[in-house]
């Protein structure tokens, strides 16, 4: 089975997992304002890639993928509450095609429904029966280190916008996106899963570090798909919009002659959401080849972390979906 057939067949197990915490709390006025606007916002989760990442490493390792799903129904909720927050901080209208929860629920209910979902990163695991005292200690202290990276990342990203800040180098972006995205959409979770799963140290190490990698690429391949995928929905380009400093745009800016740099900067200092001036920018930024770069580099990411795991995982269907993902993170158009 591939990682994409994978993620088809299980969304629906991790949705339950999920939102059955959102269906089973509070009074009338309390699920209007927080519990029923996080599940219909929970609903348009995407492909649910990261709990169900922490289930394969379980498995991979030879564990009971059934006693890491607390604390992969965790990630998520802290998934939730950072895109959440994210939407707020960047002026965000959209999110996979359909209005953010600060447009449909105003700004502060959905700091508050942000600030409930990040205590459900704790939550959930505290409230798991299935592991003793000591591993609960264990997968919380790598949900904090996850969640102080993340913000970090986060951190760098809008202090970029706030001062304006384009004297940027790819070094900077990467240390940047390894902060922001790939500790929590890859590293943690398969950490988290060799560990419920009882892996040796070194086994947690190699598959923290082959997610640190699947993770990176995976962000990398959102700034292409965003400038050029194949969903024309209204988050199409919004990087360009947001004067996102990704990859791309960032090789592109030390990468072109001063007239096309001049231009560059000026399109992603504007905030524009005209098709013309949008189109205008990924050509730019096509013609220094910066979208090309950042593909090659995503590819070279994958092709060592697969390289890398291969003698550290016994042969197993787990195994198989693990080099599936690193795959799909980088081929996916959408």
């Amino acid at each position: 089975m591939s990682f994409e057939l994978y993620l088809k067949r299980s969304q629906n197990k991790m949705d339950r997992l999920v939102t059955n915490f959102y269906k089973k709390r509070g009074d009338d006025d309390i699920k209007r304002y927080l519990y029923a606007p996080l599940e219909r916002y929970s609903r348009n989760a995407g492909k649910r890639h990261r709990p169900l990442i922490c289930l394969i490493a379980c498995e991979a390792v030879g564990g009971d993928p059934r006693r890491a799903e607390a604390a992969a129904a965790a990630i998520e909720h802290f998934h939730t509450a950072a895109l959440i927050h994210d939407d707020i901080q960047d002026e965000a209208l959209t999110r996979r095609g359909e209005p953010c929860f600060h447009v449909t629920e105003g700004v502060a209910l959905a700091i508050n429904a942000g600030d409930l979902a990040l205590s459900q990163v704790t939550g959930a695991v505290v409230a798991d029966p299935l592991l003793d005292d000591a591993l609960k200690i264990r997968v919380l202290s790598e949900l904090v280190d996850m969640t102080t990276r993340t913000i970090e990342g986060q951190a760098l990203d809008i202090g970029w916008v706030r001062d304006d800040r384009f004297d940027l180098r790819v070094e900077d972006y990467l240390k940047m996106a390894r902060l922001k995205t790939a500790y929590y959409s890859g590293a943690v979770p398969l950490a988290i899963g060799a560990i419920i799963g009882g892996a040796s140290e070194s086994t947690i190490e190699a598959l923290r570090s082959f997610g640190m990698a699947t993770g990176l690429a995976f962000q990398i391949q959102d700034d292409i798909i965003n400038l050029t995928g194949q969903d024309r929905s209204k988050d199409f380009r919004a990087d360009i919009t947001e004067g996102k400093r990704t990859l791309i745009a960032i090789h592109a800016l030390n990468h072109s002659e001063d007239e096309a740099r001049a231009r560059l900067l000026e399109l992603l200092r504007a905030h524009t959401s005209a098709a013309g001036e949008l189109a205008e920018a990924v050509a730019l930024m096509e013609a220094s080849g910066s979208v090309a770069f950042a593909g090659d580099y995503a590819t070279g990411l994958v092709a060592d972390a697969k390289v890398a795991l291969e003698g550290v995982l016994p042969d197993s269907h787990a195994k198989e979906l693990l080099l599936s993902m690193a795959d799909f993170f980088i081929e996916r158009s959408n």
